[in-house]
């Protein structure tokens, strides 16, 4: 079987099929097995689920996935790497190639007979440049993913995992903790890539909440007000929210922020999703007075 790892073989499948790799599509196919292997076994608890791919590449991930779980269903935008994968996943009757681009797809109808099924989980390699736009599509589909597995940059995988308080946290950072709970679970180095990226690289592992910890009122003003709060990350958080909340006279926001137990002077990544939930109800309650 051809070890799709390594650097000869990955340029010897490519020449054969006359392909390059794609800067826009942040194409940087893994060369370490022992990486792809700890990447696949972290992706879930449970072997009998489906697991959804993003961006299979030549299927190095691909192949170690259905070696492990029940189900294989991979997302490529490259239509030059359908019949690659075709050519490197022979034999494997587990796995379904999806030629399509995730930010466009209709995840609801495609995914809802994998759901009946039993649980569903996602395990990716993510383009650097649209990682944040795909872990959002994902999350805020609602669609009841047990666990959202990805390597990404290393400095968003600190953000993704930063919980509140530290200096990286940010608002991808209360997002992600309103959905699931993330962590970061290790660190690969740039030379493990073909091309290298700039970058290292770190794999974070969300699991999503059965019964999110916090519910406020009103959903959409509790993402505008994290989103304010993190707009101008220097500014105190009155000063952030009265740009969010031009409604609200400043003097009254850092009223509602003292009320909910904070100094005028606090930052917002100083808050908890929980802090937020409850700020977020108080400017909610003072919008609707």
């Amino acid at each position: 079987m051809l070890n799709l790892c390594d650097p000869r073989t990955i340029k010897q499948v490519m020449d054969m099929f006359g392909l390059t790799f794609k800067k826009e599509y942040g194409q940087n196919f893994l060369t370490d097995n022992m990486t792809v292997e700890d990447i696949a076994d972290a992706c879930n608890d449970d072997k009998d689920i489906t697991v959804i791919e993003i961006g299979p590449g030549i299927g190095c991930m691909t192949r170690e996935l259905c070696e492990r779980y029940s189900r294989v269903i991979a997302f490529e935008i490259d239509s030059g790497l359908i019949p690659v994968l075709k050519y490197t996943l022979d034999g494997y009757k587990n796995v379904t190639v999806i030629n399509e681009d995730i930010m466009r797809a209709d995840l609801d109808t495609i995914l809802a007979p994998y759901f009946e099924m039993g649980k569903v989980a996602v395990c990716a390699n993510l383009p650097y440049y649209i990682t944040t736009p795909i872990l959002m599509k994902l999350i805020e589909s609602k669609l009841p993913f047990d666990s959202i597995t990805v390597m990404v940059q290393t400095e968003v995988a600190q953000r993704l995992a930063a919980g509140a308080g530290k200096k990286n946290c940010g608002a991808i950072t209360a997002a992600i903790d309103y959905y699931g709970d993330a962590k970061m679970l290790f660190t690969v180095s740039a030379d493990r890539f073909m091309p290298p990226p700039k970058v290292t690289s770190s794999v974070v592992r969300i699991d999503l909440w059965k019964d999110k910890p916090v519910n406020p009122i009103d959903e959409e003003l509790f993402f505008r007000t994290v989103k304010a709060a993190f707009e101008q990350r220097r500014k105190t958080l009155p000063n952030s929210l009265s740009t969010g909340f031009p409604e609200i006279p400043k003097e009254r926001l850092t009223d509602i922020i003292t009320s909910c137990g904070h100094r005028p002077d606090v930052r917002g990544e100083k808050l908890s999703v929980k802090d937020f939930c409850a700020l977020s109800d108080a400017i909610y309650k003072e919008i609707n007075q």
